[in-house]
């Protein structure tokens, strides 16, 4: 598994009336297109995920994994994943050079919107050469990218798995994300044009998103007090700072700046008449999934998307870890998935079933 790397070079108008003077998207590949095309697997990652399925989702994708590219007879999924735009794990974001001036955009990169990222992995798709995507699957930001591809290109998905994600952004989920920027501004390094400005900035906003991603009980259980005595030196306050250096290491504000501005925009009603009518589009054969503990995208969310899109199934885990859980609980989202996809009508092709024809 290499990465690889699709070069648009050409403009690309955006939802903002802005455009990029082009993109790169880094992606990768596992397993083999069938004759057929009929075995792709498209997963679409998170808020700071990236094209590496295999890094972040290890528990579901890989050998002897629900989505396995290469099983040992017969020929597997055809998975792809690609770093979204805006991203900073090879494909064009705010730390790209701008051609316009030969130096990073940093500040000035334009605001992206969900759509707009899908936009851009539809023409990766037609790079590819994918003329339509078996199963195409996605958790919290993910999720929000799979259901809008869902909505913009009716029959290219035939099975579209949800999960921990809503039809439109919360007042509470843009509250949370305004808080963390609020974080970073106040950061005195922000202004400046550097690759680092803002990290200890984003250290904060990263400790804050954790309290949304987790929950209480997540705390705990797994940052209890080490005994009745303690004054200072706590188990959570230490975690806090330690997922925030963390994240540091990995990423940078700008970037995350610019993909917490991307989850606010999400709306499919957008320029769509409504919610209602946007979620009526989708013909895909839809699970929905919720995590019971989750804070951030409450199941009522899923619920309500489970409710208006046609031929969809709402499932739910109940996970120690809130909104996290879909990146922990591997094992119930397999069985979940598995139990869906063997009830699927008879015109649904199944996932095993493409894999067993190849045999």
């Amino acid at each position: 598994m290499t990465l690889q790397y699709f070069d648009y070079k050409y403009s690309f108008s955006l939802e903002s009336g802005e455009s990029l003077p082009g993109f790169r998207l880094a992606y990768t590949t596992r397993g083999t297109l069938n004759e057929e095309g009929s075995n792709v697997v498209w997963i679409c990652h998170a808020l700071t995920g990236n094209a590496d399925a295999g890094d972040w989702w290890g528990g579901m994708v890989g050998s002897g994994r629900y989505f396995d590219p290469a099983p040992p007879t017969g020929t597997g999924q055809f998975i792809v994943c690609a770093n979204v735009l805006g991203s900073c794990y090879g494909s064009t974001g705010p730390l790209s050079v701008n051609p316009a001036t030969g130096q990073p955009y940093y500040h000035d990169f334009p605001a992206i919107t969900i759509r707009d990222m899908v936009n851009a992995l539809d023409l990766l798709r037609q790079e590819l050469g994918i003329e339509k995507i078996h199963t195409c699957i996605g958790g919290s930001v993910g999720g929000e990218q799979a259901l809008e591809w869902a909505i913009l290109q009716p029959n290219l998905i035939h099975n579209l798995v949800i999960i921990a994600a809503s039809a439109v952004a919360s007042p509470w989920c843009i509250a949370f994300n305004e808080a963390q920027r609020m974080a970073i501004e106040a950061d005195p390094t922000w202004p400046e044009r550097r690759a680092d400005a803002g990290v200890a900035g984003m250290k904060a906003a990263r400790a804050m998103a954790m309290i949304s991603y987790r929950n209480y009980d997540t705390y705990g259980f797994t940052q209890a007090l080490d005994n009745n005595e303690q004054l200072d030196g706590y188990k959570s306050a230490s975690y806090q700072r330690y997922q925030g250096d963390k994240l540091a290491d990995r990423f940078n504000a700008f970037t995350y700046w610019t993909l917490s501005k991307v989850m606010d925009s999400h709306n499919v009603g957008r320029n769509r008449g409504s919610i209602l009518n946007a979620l009526g589009q989708i013909k895909a054969y839809t699970l929905v999934v919720g995590i019971r503990s989750d804070l951030l995208f409450p199941p009522t969310e899923q619920q309500f998307l489970a409710r208006h899109i046609p031929n969809a199934t709402y499932e739910e885990i109940d996970s120690l870890y809130g909104h996290d859980g879909f990146l922990i609980e591997f094992r119930p989202l397999a069985n979940i998935i598995r139990k869906w996809m063997a009830s699927a009508p008879a015109e649904v092709v199944k996932l095993e079933e493409v894999v067993r024809q190849a045999k």
